[in-house]
């Protein structure tokens, strides 16, 4: 796991001196790799490739990168674990290949050089971000892993097409002026975090999951960076797994699914077990993590460290629960509670880590038990990725009576909504406990929940009604920047798979990852997820709908394996997530930080946000009002950013000239460029030495 970046210049601005700029880049990356760094550059071709290096596999120098391959013909800057590097390896010594070294970069190049790259890309199993350069071909190939596991990011400054791990690399680069995209703070208003086809800074892209953009010097000289967007191309889609599989679902019976699934688990976590330094897992009580700590510590013959952050409030604390599951499976296990005040320290860091504003609240534990984990491991197994695959979230089972709702008149739904919003909290879970469990599925009943389902009730269509099951509320503080993805979303059965297709393209790479990225990366801890091996979310779209949601409950066939290594009544649980106090904490010890940021002048300089919109629901909070506190947390979170963006360059950053009007407030002035954090290094110095 690593930090990487990259230049390659336009044939008009190829001055070798610039190439410097990539090794500023990935100073600003110290944190994503604590344990060495270097410089790669070819002056005549007007490329530079640098690294900053975790070392997880092969501690030696011949794991050190960028890494040229045997020929000598590509070089790489490589984010990421090939997992099955070691079988690779055997496969390509059978042709008379000889190593010089242990890691699976070496793997990867020889795989490039026999395979081609398209096709090795295919034989990894694994989470990866690169970028590889061809000496003869002069193409420069930014690639990114199938889920969007590892950020890639891209942009196009004076001449030079800039790639990095994360946006803070881009500010080390002189001329680097952005200027924020209205369309991302309204999305990070409406749902909490920025897709990935956004980003906050206009004229800077995500390289896509699962696309490879090919790129050669004369391509930067158009200047046009959504253009060359355009031209990334798909290695692997999940539609060419969905469709095919739900089209044409196994047939085994129960058991035959559980022992499958259990077997693929057992070679996904057996393989994210390999590293040449301490190793752990976090463990937060739920289905996914359990699951995975328990195939762990079937693979381990010494207790597997764990790790677990708690709350002081108890109806927001799993630490018991997964201290049960530890004790059970005879882990090594260590607890953490979070205090407002614990939690108030960390606030200041959050733009920082992020570099985008992100508003999901659970950020906050999420850091901590990394930074928990830190002082004990150097690689930590998280169980994310088995909601989206399996049928973990609430709203995947309400879809079954969703469904049932989408046939009905317009006028009927709506109506109906304006009904259930306008009922109290506790009148509505008096209602939904009356109705039959046939017609309203168990998970459903909360009437927090519901509160949504009411909204997705009145959507127009699916990609509005996916919006509101993924938004922060019933009235957001943004409207709607106009971004869909029906256009990826194969004609699958039902509805719950439509949902859960939607979260693996969009909420997981825009959210879940996002989160579990910077969060680890921000201490220097490598995260694996073997829910999210591609071999397991294949055979998971295979499945028949009835293994993943049955008896008004998600993951049914994940629970029958995770049955066989601890009792049921550890199963047997409500989802319960890793939720923060936030509203309780807004109103008490956080209520100062709140209003300061939140403060109508600092609004209004801030061009952003609307105060008068804020302010209601602010009083309305404070009133009482339990669902406005999500909302609210995405305002600070855009504030807070937009305080340490103005902290950072000398001024206030500003919209961009172009984009919907409406989303939010007016800029009090005319859009201004942002200055980069500090001067930055000169064009002239020379930060491409050798490997330290």
């Amino acid at each position: 796991m690593c930090g990487i970046a990259g230049i390659l210049l336009a044939p008009r601005a190829a001055i070798p001196d610039r190439l410097s700029a990539a090794s500023a880049m990935a100073s600003r990356l110290l944190h994503r790799g604590p344990d060495g760094g270097g410089c790669w550059s070819d002056p005549e071709a007007a490329v530079a490739l640098a690294h900053r290096r975790l070392s997880i596999v092969d501690l030696s120098s011949a794991g050190h990168q960028p890494m040229l391959s045997e020929s000598g013909r590509l070089v790489m800057t490589f984010n990421g674990e090939i997992y099955n590097f070691r079988d690779l390896r055997t496969q390509i010594e059978r042709s008379g290949h000889r190593f010089r070294g242990h890691s699976d970069t070496e793997v990867m190049l020889a795989a490039f050089e026999r395979y081609g790259v398209e096709a090795a890309l295919h034989r990894f199993a694994g989470m990866f971000a690169l970028g590889l350069w061809d000496r003869g071909s002069r193409v420069l190939h930014l690639v990114r892993d199938r889920l969007g596991k590892k950020p890639l990011h891209v942009a196009l400054v004076g001449g030079a097409l800039l790639f990095a791990s994360e946006l803070k690399a881009f500010a080390a680069v002189p001329g680097f002026r952005p200027t924020v995209d209205p369309r991302a703070i309204a999305m990070v208003l409406r749902r909490g975090w920025i897709p990935d086809d956004l980003c906050i800074w206009q004229d800077v892209i995500k390289v896509p999951p699962g696309t490879m953009l090919s790129v050669r010097a004369e391509d930067v000289q158009t200047g046009d960076i959504q253009a060359l967007r355009s031209r990334a191309r798909r290695w692997w889609s999940l539609s060419d797994v969905a469709g095919p599989g739900q089209a044409a679902p196994l047939a085994a019976d129960d058991a035959e699914l559980e022992q499958e699934l259990d077997d693929l688990l057992r070679t996904a976590v057996g393989e994210r077990m390999v590293a040449d330094v301490p190793l752990g897992a976090f463990l937060s009580g739920g289905i996914d993590s359990a699951t995975v700590v328990a195939l762990m510590q079937a693979h381990s013959a010494q207790p597997v460290r764990t790790f677990t952050i708690g709350f002081a409030e108890h109806a927001f604390d799993e630490a018991d629960h997964a201290a049960q599951i530890a004790h059970h499976l005879g882990t090594d296990h260590t607890t953490f509670r979070v205090t407002a005040a614990e939690a108030r320290a960390v606030i200041p860091t959050l733009p920082q880590i992020w570099d985008e504003p992100f508003a999901d609240e659970s950020q906050i534990p999420t850091y901590l038990v990394s930074r928990l984990a830190r002082q004990h491991v150097t690689v930590a197994l998280s169980g994310d990725g088995g909601d989206e695959s399996f049928g973990g979230y609430r709203r995947h089972s309400a879809a079954v009576l969703l469904e049932r709702t989408l046939g009905l008149p317009g006028w009927l739904r709506r109506g109906g909504a304006a009904a259930l919003r306008g009922l109290r909290p506790d009148n509505l879970t008096d209602v939904l406990a009356a109705l039959p469990a046939g017609l309203v599925p168990r998970q459903a009943r909360g009437a927090p929940r519901w509160s949504k389902f009411a909204s997705a009730l009145a959507a127009h269509d699916e990609e509005e009604l996916y919006d509101e099951l993924v938004g922060l509320g019933a009235d957001p503080l943004a409207d709607d920047p106009g971004t869909r993805c029906d256009g990826r979303v194969p004609a699958l059965p039902d509805l719950a798979s439509r949902l859960m297709f939607r979260d693996t393209i969009d909420y997981l790479p825009g959210d879940i990852l996002v989160k579990l990225d910077r969060a680890t990366m921000a201490v220097g801890l490598e995260a694996r997820c073997p829910l999210l091996d591609h071999r397991v979310i294949g055979f998971a779209w295979r499945l028949p709908a009835s293994a993943k949601l049955r008896h008004g409950k998600g993951k049914w066939l994940l629970r029958q394996v995770l049955r066989r290594y601890v009792p049921d009544a550890l199963v047997d649980r409500p989802k319960h997530g890793f939720d923060l106090p936030i509203g309780p904490w807004l109103s008490g010890p956080l209520r100062d930080w709140a209003e300061d940021l939140l403060a109508p002048q600092r609004l209004r300089d801030q061009g952003f946000l609307d105060p008068a919109r804020v302010g209601v629901q602010w009083r309305q909070h404070l009133s009482g009002r339990p669902d406005c506190a999500h909302a609210l947390w995405a305002a600070l979170m855009v504030s807070a950013w937009l305080s340490d963006a103005a902290a950072g360059a000398g001024r206030l950053p500003t919209r961009a000239s172009t984009g919907p009007e409406g989303l939010l407030m007016a800029a009090t002035s005319a859009a201004r460029p942002m200055a980069p954090a500090g001067d930055g290094p000169s064009w002239t110095t020379n930060f491409c030495g050798g490997i330290s």
